[in-house]
């Protein structure tokens, strides 16, 4: 039997699935319209910024780092630009194989593989590293054929700071090294961190540490386009960055060249003063050190040389070594008499080679008698037994009262960073220094011994060196002063960098002159009159010798019979000229022994270049060195007939 069709029905049917079809259909195109209306309407700002920023990268230019330069202009410190061979390895998949496969390509020493481990231990994985610096040309195009065999590895230009003096001064000038998480995280912390984009090298020590602000300019910005793979197509717009000021030292590299030199391989340090402004003239320790080492990183080979040597040549001897002043200390000693009305200058003390205090006997050096000794001819002769009495009568806290603003065991402020105190010695200061109940107490046979610059009395040659200036300079203080100027790098000025204002202790003129010409005296009749036999000029001086180590009461010093390092060390402090000062000095070479014979002679020589334009020759200068001469030998040549730069 034959099923009649509902025709219909069937079309009904089918009517309602087409008009439900169109609907579902029409409702798709108006979801797709309120979408892309959305987009590019309501969102059309912030999706035009994503998509440029798909576009282009805002990419970091850092800065050319200042110059450093002498008060001459003498460029200390300067950049170059050169490629470098960069692993990131976080973006390499087996580190050893991509080295030594690279080593095939391009020259990788041993030292750059340690360079390499040591900047891996301190950065991140994904942080790109130097494996390779300074690649020739050559060098470049031949990695630059194969670089589709190292993925993660990328020539880079950078640019380097340059110390083309090497050693000269370093502990002056400093050095940059690369960023450690400790200063990234201060840098993070700071308000300058925006400028420090793309940076990866900082001031680590002297004037790069101290004046890095300056030195290192504005970082730059530039906007580029790049391609889908990353790669940058053009460059659409840019902010160039600002190069960092120059800074102009206070200090006459020529001069520090030849203390350097005179100190041969003897350690020690040096400090000259201009006493009317504060200006450091010369500003030396030894050893030093090759700032051009940290640099691109320095391996922990050089590192370990450098840290672990019992030179020290690490060590700011100037800023930061102490030492007992010895007998450099008496003028001073006999000024806080004369300005405390304890000693008139006629006082008689007679000296017997020794001065004996609560049972201890307190010797002179040598067990030379002297005699009867009034203020000038202590001073000339050098007589422990004077300024022995002298230590009793004045006290521990009186002598500190006096020492405190001559700058002695104080920091003097000097523009870079690092000083040490020092220590002047109180009464407080022991309460303060020690623990137990027996060693807080202050005995008074402590005091004897400071009279003479020993016992806990432990001083910078920059502190002697300022309180000889203030000595030299009738009681008028200045602070020490290393940089003078800078010069701006975008308007092309060049601005004096102001002194701080100098501040008067209030010393009587005649107890000053009084000091000042038995000063005098010790360089005409006194323990450095062979020193500066012939001088055209008078200068006014104080040689010193300070214990490194302490020898029984019962003991006589036998400097044949101790080790280099337990011997004496030899101090000098003096200015000149006598009757208008304009320079001023303190200086310690160690474990040389008599500061006439070690300490002395650098300091005339240093006085012939300043004031009389006079070089040593080579035989000279070979004599100072090794501690043999005192007068100049032989014909000095003029400083304007010496080459620079210096011969290696």
């Amino acid at each position: 039997m034959t099923e009649l069709r509902n025709v219909e029905a069937d079309l009904s049917r089918f009517r309602t699935r087409i008009l439900v079809a169109s609907a579902v259909v029409l409702g798709c195109f108006l979801l797709l319209a309120l979408r892309l209306t959305y987009l590019q309407v309501v969102r059309h700002e912030d999706l035009l910024e994503q998509a440029e920023s798909n576009r282009t990268a805002i990419v970091p230019v850092v800065p050319n780092r200042g110059l450093i330069m002498d008060r001459n202009g003498v460029v200390l410190a300067t950049n170059y630009s050169a490629y470098t061979l960069e692993i990131t390895p976080s973006k390499v998949d087996n580190l050893e194989k991509t080295v030594e496969e690279l080593s095939a390509i391009l020259e990788i020493t041993h030292r750059d593989r340690r360079r390499f481990k040591k900047l891996m231990d301190e950065s991140k994985s994904f942080e790109s590293l130097p494996i390779r610096t300074r690649l020739s040309d050559t060098e470049v195009a031949r990695f630059a054929a194969q670089r589709f065999r190292f993925p993660g590895v990328e020539i880079k230009a950078r640019l380097f700071r340059n110390y083309p003096y090497g050693e000269l001064a370093s502990h002056v000038i400093g050095y940059i090294g690369r960023i450690n998480q400790a200063e990234k995280q201060q840098i993070e912390d700071s308000e300058d961190s925006a400028n420090y984009r793309g940076t990866e090298y900082i001031g680590k020590l002297g004037v790069e540490q101290s004046f890095e602000a300056l030195l290192h300019g504005r970082t730059g910005v530039e906007s580029v386009e790049t391609s889908a793979g990353g790669r940058a197509v053009r460059k659409l717009a840019s902010a160039p960055a600002t190069r960092g000021d120059a800074v102009m030292l206070s200090i006459d590299i020529k001069l520090q060249n030849l203390i350097e030199t005179m100190f041969g391989s003897r350690r020690g340090a040096m400090v000259v003063l201009d006493p009317k402004t504060g200006q450091v003239l010369a500003f030396v320790s030894k050893p030093t050190f090759d700032p051009n080492l940290f640099v691109e990183g320095i391996d922990s080979e050089s590192w370990q040389a450098l840290n672990e040597s019992l030179e020290k040549p690490l060590l700011n001897r100037a800023l930061r070594g102490t030492y007992p002043p010895g007998s450099t200390y008496k003028p001073f000693m006999a000024l806080a008499a004369l300005q405390t009305g304890k000693r008139a200058p006629s006082t008689i003390i007679n000296d017997n080679a020794s001065w004996t205090f609560g049972g201890h006997t307190f010797r002179s050096h040598g067990d030379t008698a002297l005699g009867p000794v009034d203020m000038y001819k202590a001073i000339v002769k050098s007589s422990n037994v004077y300024f022995y009495s002298l230590a009793n009568d004045l006290g521990v806290d009186a002598i500190h009262d006096f020492m405190k603003p001559l700058g002695l065991g104080q920091l003097t402020g000097i523009d870079i960073n690092g000083e040490v105190r020092g220590v002047l010695p109180s009464q407080e200061w022991k309460r303060n220094t020690y623990k137990r109940p027996e060693q807080r107490k202050w005995y008074a046979g402590e005091t004897i011994s400071l009279g003479i610059g020993q016992g806990y009395n432990s001083f910078t040659m920059l502190q002697l060196a300022q309180a000889t200036a203030i000595l030299a300079n009738g009681g008028i203080k200045h602070k020490p002063q290393l940089v003078i100027a800078t010069h701006d790098a975008g308007t092309g000025q060049t601005v004096e960098v102001p002194p701080a204002e100098p501040v008067d202790l209030g010393f009587s003129p005649a107890n000053v002159a009084l000091v000042r010409k038995a000063m005098v005296g010790v360089t005409q009749e006194g323990t450095s009159a062979r020193v500066f036999a012939g001088a055209a000029y008078l200068s006014g001086g104080k040689t010193g010798t300070a214990q490194a180590v302490s020898i029984g009461q019962k003991e006589k010093y036998d400097a044949k019979k101790l080790e280099e390092h337990l011997r004496d060390h030899a101090l000098y402090t003096a200015f000149a000229p006598a009757d208008d000062p304009k320079i001023a000095l303190a200086i310690v070479v160690e474990n040389a022994g008599f500061g006439a014979a070690a300490a002395a002679p650098i300091a005339r020589r240093v006085f012939d270049y300043l004031l009389q334009g006079e070089y040593p020759n080579k035989e000279d200068l070979a004599a100072v060195q090794k501690g043999l001469a005192a007068a100049p030998i032989g014909k000095p040549r003029r400083v304007d007939e010496i080459a620079w730069p210096p011969e290696p």
